[in-house]
This record gives structure tokens, C-alpha cells and sequence, in this order.
């Protein structure tokens, strides 16, 4: 069997450790890293600056089995976070920052470019999302997959949820992220594309608006990527906890493989609504996993565990084939008994109503060990 390669890109916040503000680090990380890592070959985990100069880049390099996944994760994270430690900063897995003003875009010109077409846009948009990467056979494949997943991927967003405060305030929301996030033109569900020529005869119709400035810009749930054979599935927040970063990525992959599959067997995509997908996503902005969430086959509000259940149902048999079968249930059980980011955020603005301490835990959080148990494993 031909195992698909996955990986992921990370998008961390460059915070002041004692206060919790966002710092604007990210050139002067990369440059502490490139000294502190000149030997690393480029097969190793990497660092890139991003939209903001307040926030930092990881990606991992592609893995076949999720034990190397669980290993490249856990070293970008601290491999961004050794070279701010030297600037006295900290890097956090944080979706928003808990505390915040509007920033200029500065960095390369076309983020520059970028901040001065899309004004408010641009200059809230320090949000960090979490990308993951599947390996494709073809262009065809691609789009494939695409169509017979979207109505999934709304259940990655509650499983990431990891954004409720936003200019130091509890917005309700568990993944506040998305509702900024989705401000951008091109950005939320996609409808059925059909074929290759479908897709990119929608990204020709996008782009000859005006509207995006290059294909980059189009910021679909999942989209073909552009620089490598991969689907990049780029609903979810960044994880605040590594191990639910690889039980997302699991998922994901095993996600390309169900829908794959169906295409091969001449399965036709569902015929949900684009407009209903919509919904699903807000649900699962506002609630994340600690309400109902719409079903993706019956596209009725259904308990969040239930959903879940049925999401590991729908691709247990690709888990099974990768061996991750046991790692993504185990993930899945662990986020729904202890909550995603959100719920630790919460729970530590709480104890002394300063947002500080919400940046304080995060990082802990961000950088801690930890193994999946197979306590309260779902039932499939």
C-alpha cells in the first residue's frame, strides 16, 4: 500500500512572556536561528516568517508515519521558541493574542502590498492557523478530494478551536479566529468544482476581479497548493497542545485517502449546500466541541461527541491501513474529556481575571510533553 506523506505548518505567536503582548520579532528569530542551527539539513523542521511580524512560521518536513510527525512538531515548536528565549520572548500556540492593538503589516512587499489594498483587514489579521499538507497523485485527485471532504471540515475547526479572546475580550466564540479570518474575500467553503478545469476556471474567474492580488490570496477552506503536490486542509486553528496538532493531522490525512477513495469508486461528492456549510463553520467558531455541531450528513445540530464519533466512523478504514487508528481516537476522546485551547484559556483568565496568565499557560501548554492515552476511547 502506498502511504500518503502529510505535514504540517504551524503559525505561533512571538509574545512578551511577563505581559502577554505580541511582539514583533519574527526577522530577528529567524536570524537567532539560522545562527543557532546552521548545520540542520533541509530535511529538518523549518522557520519562515509569516503575514505578521509577530508571529512566526513552523513547517515540518513530510512524514510518512505519525511517530515522525509527532517528533517534527515538537521540535519546530521548540526550535522557534529556543531562538526567542535569546530575545526574551516566548513562542505560543495561540490563535489570537489575548491582548492586542492593530498592527502595520511590514516584512516583504507583498505583505506590505497586501496591508495597503485591505486596510482593517490587514492590519487585525494577527491570527495563526494551522495548515496540514496530504500528498496527492494528481491535480484531478485534488480536486476530487475537495469535493467529497468539505462538508468534514467544519469538524477540524471545533476539534482546533483555540481563539476565544480577541482585543482583550472573551468574545463567546471558542474560535474567534475564524470570524477574522473569514473577512477576507476568497476565505470559508468552496463549492463542488467537478474537475481539474473546474477548479481552476474558479480561481481564473477570482483573480480576474481584481479582488485577490495572486492566487496565494485564495484562502478556501482546502485548496490545491500551489508550491507543492499536496492538498493544504487550512480551516483549523493552531493547536495549543502538539498532541492535538497530530491528531488533526491524522485525521486529515486519513480525510484525503476516505475521499479519494470514493472518487476511485466512482462515488459522487455530496450535495450539501455551500451556504449550509457556512453554518456548520460558524457553529463550530461560536461552540467549538461544547455544544452541538451540524452533522455532515444530515446537516442537523447534533451533540459535538456524536459527530466526532461519526467523523472517525467515516475514515476508520484509511486509519486503520496508516496504523493511526488508535492515535486519532485517542486524540479525538482527549479533546472532547479536556476541551481544546479554548477551554485552558478560559479556565486560566479565570482564576485571576488577567489575560496575562492566559498567555503564561499557553505557553506551558505549547511546550509540554505528552503522550495520548487510550482512556475513554470512542466507540466506532
Amino acid at each position: 500500500m502506498i502511504v500518503r506523506t502529510f505535514g504540517v505548518e504551524e503559525e505561533l505567536l512571538i509574545a512578551d512572556p511577563s505581559d502577554g503582548m505580541p511582539l514583533a520579532l519574527a526577522a530577528d528569530i529567524l536570524d537567532v536561528a539560522a545562527a543557532q542551527n546552521g548545520d540542520a539539513t533541509d530535511d529538518a523542521a523549518s522557520l519562515k516568517s509569516e503575514f505578521k511580524q509577530e508571529q512566526i512560521e513552523v513547517n515540518s518536513r513530510p512524514c510518512r508515519t505519525a511517530a515522525e510527525l509527532r517528533a517534527e512538531i515538537r521540535v519546530g515548536r521548540s526550535l522557534s521558541d529556543k531562538a526567542a528565549r535569546t530575545l526574551g520572548a516566548r513562542v505560543a500556540a495561540l490563535a489570537t493574542p489575548p491582548v492586542f492593538h492593530a498592527t502595520p503589516t511590514v516584512g516583504n512587499q507583498r505583505y506590505a502590498a497586501m496591508g495597503t489594498e485591505f486596510g482593517l483587514i490587514s492590519r487585525e489579521q494577527l491570527t495563526c492557523g494551522f495548515h496540514v499538507h496530504v500528498s496527492i497523485e494528481s491535480a484531478e485527485e485534488g480536486v476530487a478530494v475537495l469535493d467529497r471532504m468539505r462538508h468534514w471540515l467544519p469538524v477540524l475547526l471545533a476539534l482546533s478551536a483555540n481563539s476565544p479572546f480577541w482585543m482583550g475580550t472573551d468574545t463567546g466564540f471558542a474560535s474567534y479566529r475564524t470570524q477574522i479570518w473569514n473577512r477576507w474575500p476568497t476565505a470559508g467553503p468552496m463549492d463542488v468544482f467537478g474537475s481539474g478545469d473546474g477548479y481552476r476556471n474558479v480561481l481564473e474567474a477570482l483573480l480576474g476581479t481584481g479582488v485577490p492580488m495572486d492566487e496565494g490570496m485564495i484562502y478556501f477552506d482546502a485548496r490545491l497548493s500551489r508550491g507543492h503536490p499536496t492538498v493544504e486542509l487550512r480551516i483549523a486553528d493552531v493547536c495549543l497542545y502538539a498532541e492535538d496538532a497530530l491528531t488533526l493531522a491524522v485525521i486529515a490525512r486519513a480525510l484525503v485517502e476516505t475521499s479519494a477513495a470514493e472518487w476511485r469508486r466512482g462515488e459522487p461528492p455530496s450535495s450539501v449546500l455551500t451556504h449550509v456549510i457556512r453554518m456548520a463553520n460558524w457553529k463550530a467558531s461560536r461552540f467549538g466541541i461544547n455544544r452541538e455541531l451540524l452533522h455532515p450528513l444530515e446537516q442537523a445540530p447534533v451533540a459535538a461527541p456524536e459527530v466526532a464519533g461519526a467523523l472517525l466512523r467515516h475514515i476508520r478504514t484509511a486509519l486503520t491501513k496508516t496504523g493511526d487508528l488508535a492515535v486519532a481516537r485517542a486524540g479525538v476522546a482527549t479533546i472532547l474529556r479536556r476541551g481544546s485551547g479554548e477551554r485552558l484559556q478560559r479556565q486560566a483568565y479565570a482564576r485571576r481575571k488577567r489575560l496575562s496568565d492566559v498567555v503564561t499557560a499557553a505557553i506551558a501548554s505549547t511546550h509540554q510533553d505528552g503522550e495520548l492515552s487510550d482512556a475513554g476511547l470512542l466507540s466506532l
